[in-house]
């Protein structure tokens, strides 16, 4: 079977009601990014932070895998599929896609902050005194900003071994996951959904501009 290689962003969750909750001010829910997302914004007020993330996983529990989620699930039918998402939720996974890839972690498993190794399944609220074996705070399993991508060189590997490249609900400005698109295999067909596309077509990409949900239909309409 053909290997298709997906990379997914917050655009393919939104339809689904997960809220893209930077704002066009770059704040998130109020909140300066670093305050919220980063090892030294989780030091100053890590009620702060737990509460930020606990609003996000609550909501992820109410809300449905949307129609693009469900269709790229039932392309494992017919291709090899790898996704490689910038989403913390677990939409791809309830719709049935099999080879998921959170390369910014996920909202529904926290860590020890002093082994990043121990992580645990996780759809409560996280409290301080929420603690590990060895009597350690737990905290988001969450890349921050300033914090390594653990699976960064696995999805360079699956990227390089793509016959077809999908990218869908991403404006590819967050680095290093933008930086992907460059390591498939010269000449991949390369197709592109966006409702406002950041690039144009070419002989190599083909861009759809178009929502998550319409835009997968036109994507398999050219399979």
């Amino acid at each position: 079977m053909k290997h298709l290689v997906v990379l997914t962003g917050a655009g393919m969750s939104a339809e689904s009601g997960i809220k893209t909750f930077r704002g066009a001010d770059g704040l998130w829910e109020g909140h300066d990014v670093m305050q919220v997302a980063s090892p030294e914004g989780f030091e100053a007020d890590p009620e702060l932070v737990l509460e930020f993330y606990n609003q996000r996983r609550r909501q992820l529990l109410e809300v449905a895998p949307n129609k693009a989620h469900l269709e790229l699930a039932n392309l494992e039918k017919h291709f090899k599929i790898t996704i490689i998402t910038q989403n913390i939720d677990d939409l791809h996974e309830r719709a049935g896609s099999t080879n998921v890839i959170h390369l910014h972690g996920e909202l529904l498993k926290v860590r020890s902050t002093k082994n990043e190794a121990l992580v645990f399944d996780w759809k409560k609220d996280l409290n301080l005194g929420d603690l590990d074996k060895n009597g350690n705070q737990l905290r988001p399993h969450i890349v921050w900003f300033g914090e390594a991508v653990p699976l960064i060189d696995k999805a360079v590997e699956i990227c390089a071994t793509a016959d077809k490249l999908l990218i869908i609900g991403t404006s590819l400005q967050v680095y290093p996951a933008a930086s992907l698109m460059h390591y498939v295999p010269e000449n991949t067909p390369t197709f592109f959904i966006d409702p406002t596309p950041s690039i144009s077509s070419s002989k190599k990409v083909t861009v759809i501009a178009e929502s998550a949900t319409e835009g997968i239909n036109t994507f398999i309409s050219v399979l």
